[in-house]
């Protein structure tokens, strides 16, 4: 789903990311009062003094500050020997406050173009129903960051960032983490690794190909990225006791328990499961990626092969075995939709629905038991939302000037018959009124040319107080469209369907040339903005908790 809310997630994980902010604007969130150490030494200012919200706080000592910044150069070592990735130059350092962290977060939400792009996107992800109507994104997530943010590494400045009020040994293993993400820079360049997409929605059929094919390489690059971090600090804290996630792999499982745990963490317990899978992802999956592919192919193919050769879905992600064998997720096609729509919306989102999109889907719908069934069973998703362009101002900020449909494939029938039903039997998480419409459905045979369609095909016709919802079934497929007019809704649900075929689901590719695609607009999974948005923001403390529990259980 749309990587600006992946992005989003991510960054709500780590969203002190300076990454993007002005160098000025880096150097403000510092403050005067902690000036960077010279280029080459360890110096340390005095720390900022507390202002009138934290008179009570405690604030690291002097000499607490110069054992941080003595622990880079030594840290970074440490990371350097166990991922085989060179330090080729110093690294930056600096000490920040909790009131300039938390003015910075409050800055970037209302100034920050992918901010704005997330909480547009807010209203697709409550028009799937993976957010509750009322749900007010923008507050929730900027008391969650304050709660989790620990430390951060901006890569447009090189410089790892450490915050005054946490103390030396709770940095510790975050600066391992936030350092190894140091020398992936070095490595390979952050600011052009991590982004691969453009930023705005497509407009037309050469966008919508190429974005569709493309989606979800930066979730699986996030992935990538912070599970090597944190495999770096999960050895960190394992190395005292004579143990490694190599040498000692059940570890992840006790790892991946505590993860799932919120009770160190207020805010994420209350998070919907989208924000709280958002924001795990990268660690917990990544994590496990990582390790098997250290394991399987050794730790130069984990960590500086991981880079060179990233994988392109959470798919991967979750399947190492298939990126080992170099396989590709299947992606549906995305047929030229615009002389259909166009002239009634303007487009809105596009992405795909990937495999960890299907998972928190399924999750929310059916619980756990359904993700279990059904997410082995996925094959590829896409999804296109609309924007009616007779939208007053009020109504474009509502789900309901929002139209979108929902392609997604199986591995068999009964699977996506499984999917159709569990999705038919939620449709009042999403809308009111809901009531099926027996009625049109015969209407709509009818209005096919008076002719039954195909003997594989069923549709449901559901009416809502946003307008139909209609959910076909054809083999392996289900299309599920959302507020069109019925008519226009059973176009686009054969145009969709048509176009893959009866064979088996093929590969999505762009035709573009290599310069058209750097202009091509963006198109992300639904959880992609969270995602991205997440990881940008540095290392999340939930993360570092759980690894900490997990060492201490062995």
């Amino acid at each position: 789903m749309r990587r600006d809310w992946r992005a989003w997630t991510l960054a709500v994980l780590f969203c002190l990311s300076p990454a993007w902010a002005t160098p000025a604007q880096q150097t403000a969130a510092s403050g005067p009062s902690a000036p960077q150490a010279p280029h080459g030494q360890s110096q340390v200012p005095e720390p900022p003094a507390a202002d009138a919200k934290q008179k009570t706080a405690r604030i690291i000592t002097p000499e607490e500050a110069r054992q941080l910044f003595g622990l880079v150069d030594q840290l970074i070592k440490f990371s350097s020997d166990e991922t085989g990735l060179p330090v080729k130059s110093e690294v930056k350092r600096q000490l920040t406050s909790r009131s300039t962290v938390e003015a910075y977060l409050r800055k970037k939400f209302d100034e920050d173009q992918g901010a704005k792009r997330m909480q547009q996107g807010e209203i697709v992800l409550k028009k799937f129903g993976l957010l509750d109507r009322d749900f007010r994104l923008k507050p929730f997530l900027l008391a969650l960051l304050k709660e989790q943010i620990e430390a951060y590494y901006d890569s447009k400045t090189k410089t790892v960032y450490m915050l005054d009020w946490v103390g030396v040994d709770e940095q510790k293993p975050v600066l391992a983490h936030e350092l190894t993400h140091a020398l992936q820079d070095q490595h390979s360049n952050l600011e052009k690794w991590n982004d691969q997409t453009p930023v705005e929605v497509s407009t037309n059929y050469a966008g919508d190909v190429d974005h569709v094919a493309r989606d979800e390489m930066d979730t699986a690059r996030e992935a990538v990225a912070e599970g090597q971090a944190t495999a770096v600090m999960m050895d960190y804290m394992l190395k005292p006791l004579g143990k490694s996630l190599i040498k000692d792999p059940e570890v992840i499982d006790v790892l991946k328990e505590q993860m799932t745990a919120s009770d160190n963490s207020p805010v994420l317990a209350r998070a919907p499961l989208l924000l709280s899978e958002s924001l795990l992802f990268p660690y917990r999956d990544g994590l496990s990626f990582e390790q098997d592919i250290w394991m399987d192919q050794g730790r130069t193919a984990a960590f500086a092969g991981a880079l060179d050769r990233p994988p392109s879905s959470s798919w991967e992600i979750i399947n190492p075995l298939e990126y080992e064998k170099r396989l590709q997720p299947s992606v549906p096609l995305m047929p030229n939709i615009h002389p259909l729509v166009d002239k009634l919306y303007k487009p809105y989102d596009i992405g795909q629905i990937g495999q960890l999109d299907l998972q928190i889907l399924t999750r929310v719908f059916g619980g756990n038991a359904a993700a279990r069934d059904l997410a082995p069973a996925w094959d590829g998703g896409l999804y296109w939302a609309g924007q009616r362009r007779n939208a007053t101002p009020s109504e474009q900020t509502t789900t309901a000037s929002i139209a979108l449909f929902y392609l997604s494939q199986w591995k068999n029938a009964v699977s996506a018959q499984a999917f159709a039903h569990l999705y038919a039997n939620e449709l009042g998480r999403q809308f009111s009124g809901v009531r099926l419409d027996s009625a049109a459905e015969t209407t709509g045979a009818e209005a096919r040319g008076g002719s039954a369609p195909e003997p594989e095909s069923q549709e449901q016709v559901y009416n809502t107080t946003e307008g139909p919802v209609v959910i076909t079934t054809r083999g392996r497929m289900v299309f599920v469209a959302e507020s069109f007019p019925l008519p226009l809704a059973r176009r686009l649900a054969d145009l969709l369907m048509d176009a893959q075929g009866s064979g088996e689901m093929r590969q999505a590719r762009s035709e573009q040339p290599a310069g058209a695609l750097e202009t091509a607009a963006n198109l992300k999974p639904l959880t992609a903005g969270l995602v991205r948005f997440f990881a940008s923001c540095g290392v999340m403390k939930s993360a570092v908790t759980a690894e900490r529990k997990a060492a201490a259980a062995q």
